[in-house]
């Protein structure tokens, strides 16, 4: 009897947490973007990571082909999203943004038709400044309503909206008229703000767009991927259905970090609630790759309705412990090894919410198993350098 009154008293404190949680929901999506997009995060694909300014619409064709072929559009990345580059330096004589005739000669609104009838969303990128990042082509400074026109003609369902060589006024001032401008738009966009975190768009985001940059780039590499994650989990309290945290895309299969590393870095995406928008060439992806990409049970933590991005509940050292709730009174978990020896790492039951008491199932999401023995109090896992172990934990007595 003493067992299952504790885990009564488990089960009700997190119903308490996740219904406070939904009414903290209720609350603030009154005041969002009311476009009705990002519920869960964004799941797609985006140009830059990998190919930078060298894009054509040959291979953002090929790109959607691959998402379909491969099966990652049936787990759920639908976006295929065209970055800096896709435009000529200069506008039409009435204003309008040109796609570049060298690379995209059949125009924005044919691929958007085409990757449409793959059952796909095309997302498109501007800039809250005179000229883009790699000042190839035009901002959308002063033409927001005109190149909002724009995308919604040409069937654009995300934009990317980057922060480079503006007029010096705060990102607070600018973004807004382009959310604004979508909304008069006619079409339904996922707006994407990419402040770089600059003045803690996390704190005003929820209003303007359904996600926010939280860091500045990150690079294919362990610590610029892990810093990413550090500056991202500050803000975690502000992530909601409607609007997350954005420490920038994926870099699994681009080949600069481990596989263990790239395990890291998908797993945190997800216990974020992060967008999960692949950065590598889908159209040459490796078996290892595609193991990572393609886990139905990580992506699932990261798609889960109730939209809770991971806390560090506990740091020691190298050793960290990361804990979001899931719907159906779950916990999900990451064990991380940060440091360059192997270490034994503990989750103990008082830092993720549990009463001390409580006997828990755990299924081990990169192993695909649930793990024979049940555990009360903590779990305790050996890890290898610059590793984690990603776990949901199932209160059963």
């Amino acid at each position: 009897m003493g067992k299952r009154r504790c885990v009564v008293a488990a089960l009700a404190a997190i119903m308490l947490m996740m219904e406070l949680a939904a009414l903290t929901v209720a609350e603030h999506r009154r005041s969002m973007l009311s476009n009705g997009l990002g519920m869960t995060p964004p799941m797609g694909w985006n140009s830059w990571n990998h190919f930078g300014c060298n894009i054509d619409e040959k291979m953002i064709k090929e790109t959607a082909d691959a998402l379909v072929s491969t099966g990652l559009s049936k787990l759920g990345y639908e976006y295929v999203n065209i970055d800096d580059c896709w435009a000529e330096i200069s506008r039409d004589d009435k204003g309008n943004l040109v796609p570049k005739k060298s690379t995209f000669p059949s125009g924005i609104k044919a691929l958007a038709d085409y990757v449409h009838k793959k059952g796909l969303k095309l997302g498109i990128y501007s800039d809250a400044g005179y000229f883009t990042c790699s000042r190839k082509m035009p901002g959308s400074l002063g033409y927001e309503e005109q190149d909002a026109k724009t995308f919604a003609s040409w069937g654009i369902d995300y934009l990317k909206y980057d922060n480079c060589n503006n007029d010096g006024s705060k990102p607070t001032k600018r973004y807004p008229v382009m959310t604004r401008a979508l909304m008069k738009a006619g079409r339904p966009v996922f707006f994407s703000l990419c402040e770089w975190g600059d003045m803690h768009p996390a704190e005003w985001g929820a209003p303007v767009g359904n996600s926010w940059r939280t860091t500045n780039d990150i690079s294919d590499n362990w610590e610029s991927m892990i810093s990413r994650a550090d500056q991202n989990e500050i803000y975690a309290e502000y992530a909601r259905p409607g609007g997350w945290n954005d420490p920038d895309m994926l870099e699994v299969g681009n080949g600069g970090m481990t596989k263990d590393e790239y395990i890291v870095h998908f797993s945190l995406w997800a216990i974020s609630k992060a967008p999960l928008l692949l950065g590598c060439d889908i159209r040459n992806m490796t078996r290892e790759t595609m193991d990572i990409i393609t886990n139905k049970e990580v992506i699932a933590v990261n798609q889960d309705p109730y939209g809770f991005q991971a806390k560090k509940v506990r740091m020691e050292g190298d050793q960290e412990i990361w804990s979001a709730p899931l719907s159906g009174y779950k916990i999900a978990v990451v064990l991380l090894n940060r440091g360059p020896v192997r270490y034994s790492t503990t989750a103990r039951w008082d830092d993720i919410g549990l009463d001390p008491k409580t006997v828990v199932q755990a299924r081990d999401l990169w192993e695909h198993k649930t793990l024979k023995t049940t555990f009360v109090g903590n779990l305790t896992a050996t890890l290898r350098p610059h590793s984690c172990k990603l776990y949901v934990l199932k209160p059963i007595a």
